[in-house]
């Protein structure tokens, strides 16, 4: 693309906690690189050495449809400022040297994630948290507590795959998917979620490990711009709404190795490999601690409520949706075999997300582990079965607990540094004590008359 035939330059770029940021500028001003101040981002730099330089990768170059169609997007690496070296807690470093760390131990040339969108559209959120005032009122043109002139109303809990008349954001999804597809990222499909209220999901196609993780982050700037043209709002908190379906960020990975699947061996349980086996196992051993990378939020844990497939259980299964990873039994070739990882939510920086969770995986390849016992059919409990079933956390304050006790297969070669797991850990702590610190409506209905 001719860079010559745009006026103005957006730079994206990603902090720690996995929100983007950018700059804009005239393109004859660009001169290769662009200083910025890493002190004022979320666990970067102290202020005495604030300074960062970013520049952007020319494989992510994109017309940006929402701000001008004289802008080209790129998304950047973060370098420091007096050196020139790739910065350490920069996410698409990390990502990018965990993507070399699995070939080079010989796991995989590549590793394909597909993934899995879910959010809410809604038509207006309001929120306030003053000393004196707190509340939150959302409302929803699909929602089962509203009247609808014309009498279409999704019952509660009752939206999955509905059709129009009642799935009446089929055009937004429809609008999403053109505009994803316009920057290059591919979409499988799309549907009405769970949640009557407005909740949909979008999968798109699997791509290559660092791609994949570009594409969620665009994704969601994208879809939250598109529904804005629409006077809509879209919402990525894994539980927006009481006693309604939570929204998750699953990741489907297959592994990919001298052109052929790793994962795949006939006659085995879901013809499934050694490797995939000991990969799955690693993952369930390390997914506590994973849980403040993968389910990064306060609000993440309320998700985890039995009843809404909440994959809280930490074994793996063939269709079981209660597992937390889950291998799908509609992908019965060999290139198709491949596994759901189904904790995630999308508050996860999706470049660490990924990072552990391969790391975990690659540990478990190392140590050759196999927990054949953990595999379940698409209907069982976990329910006497005869031995314990580990849990994923409850809250993030327990996850992040488990993360400080479990951190050596991140620190792996240098990948995660131990400089970025402590600052990650003290600003997640951060929201756990602001939020602890505060009443809860709730609790006046419990507790104010006591």
């Amino acid at each position: 693309m001719a860079k010559s035939a745009f006026k103005n330059l957006d730079l994206k770029f990603i902090d720690l906690m996995g929100q983007m940021h950018h700059i804009t500028m005239p393109m004859k001003n660009f001169t290769g690189k662009v200083g910025v101040d890493g002190s004022s981002l979320p666990g970067f730099t102290r202020t005495e050495s604030g300074d960062l330089v970013i520049r952007p990768d020319e494989s992510t170059e994109f017309v940006e449809p929402f701000l001008g169609d004289s802008t080209v997007s790129y998304l950047c690496n973060l370098f420091e400022a007096d050196t020139g070296k790739p910065y350490y807690k920069d996410p698409r470093t990390v990502a990018a040297n965990v993507d070399a760390y699995l070939k080079k131990k010989g796991i995989a040339d590549i590793v394909y994630v597909l993934p899995e969108l879910e959010f809410y559209v809604f038509d207006s959120v309001q929120y306030q948290n003053h000393m004196n005032r707190t509340f939150c009122e959302v409302q929803s043109s699909e929602a089962h507590w509203r009247d609808q002139p014309q009498g279409y109303k999704i019952p509660h809990h009752k939206g999955y795959h509905t059709a129009p008349p009642l799935d009446s954001f089929h055009h937004l999804r429809n609008e999403i998917c053109e505009v994803l597809e316009g920057v290059g990222i591919p979409v499988k499909y799309h549907h009405h979620e769970v949640g009557g209220a407005g909740q949909c999901e979008i999968e798109l196609s699997a791509m290559p490990f660092t791609r994949a993780a570009d594409a969620v982050v665009l994704a969601k700037y994208l879809i939250k711009m598109t529904a804005l043209t629409r006077g809509k709002v879209v919402t990525f908190m894994p539980k927006p709404l009481y006693d309604e379906a939570g929204s998750g960020l699953h990741f489907h990975i297959r592994l990919e190795k001298g052109g052929r699947p790793v994962l795949f061996k006939k006659g085995n349980y879901a013809d499934l490999s050694t490797t995939a086996f000991e990969f799955m196992s690693g993952i369930l051993d390390h997914a506590r601690a994973l849980a403040a990378l993968t389910n990064a939020s306060t609000n993440s844990y309320k998700r985890f409520v039995p009843g809404f497939e909440a994959p809280t259980n930490l074994f793996f299964s063939l269709g079981n949706r209660n597992a937390a990873i889950r291998i799908p039994k509609y992908a019965v070739e060999p290139k198709e075999k491949r596994f759901e990882y189904r904790p995630p939510d999308a508050t996860c920086n999706p470049y660490l997300a990924l990072s552990g969770i391969l790391l975990a995986g690659a540990d478990g390849v190392e140590k050759k582990l196999d927990h054949d016992r953990l595999h379940f059919g698409p209907f069982d409990s976990v329910e006497g079965v005869g031995f314990p079933i580990t849990h994923l956390p409850v809250n993030l304050e327990e996850a992040l607990r488990s993360s400080e006790a479990d951190r050596a297969f991140l620190k792996v070669a240098g990948l995660f540094n131990e400089d970025l797991i402590r600052a990650y850990i003290e600003t997640k702590r951060r929201e756990v004590i602001e939020l602890n610190k505060r009443p809860h409506p709730f609790e006046f209905e419990m507790y104010f008359s006591v």
